[in-house]
């Protein structure tokens, strides 16, 4: 016999968030150190977001992560829209960032832009950047 899956779709769903409870990493070295929740979580989840390269890792997923190793080489008219989308596109996966905006570029030397901005979390504001080189 087979299940009949008529109907399946009509019944109501709820929607549970899941907490945003992780382990806090210290440091460039990424030791852990205790637990991290709430704001400092997704400022955690930002860096990491930003300072992994898509692609290259076997454990994170190909939605995971930002790409960058091919704007090497590029004009800085093409860079900078690219790393406001992109730095968009990464973050916005996450579904406690809201929206990401006031990107600010800086070139402190020839084939360098270090790009801030301000992400929008359901736990309120945080400012990040990024220095890549291109």
């Amino acid at each position: 016999m087979i299940p009949s899956t008529v109907g399946f779709l009509d019944q109501d769903f709820e929607i549970e968030e899941q907490p945003s409870l992780t382990y806090k990493m210290q440091g460039e070295e990424g030791h852990i150190r205790g637990y991290a929740d709430g704001l400092e979580a997704v400022k955690q989840a930002i860096y990491k977001a930003i300072m992994t390269e898509r692609y290259q890792y076997l454990l994170y997923s190909w939605n995971y992560g930002i790409e960058l190793a091919d704007l090497f080489g590029e004009p800085v008219t093409y860079v900078c829209p690219e790393l406001k989308r992109r730095i968009s596109e990464a973050l916005l996966s996450d579904s406690r960032i809201r929206s990401v905006d006031s990107f600010e570029f800086d070139f402190p030397q020839k084939g360098v832009v270090f790009v801030t901005f301000t992400a929008h979390t359901v736990f309120g504001d945080v400012q990040a950047g990024r220095e890549v080189n291109f």
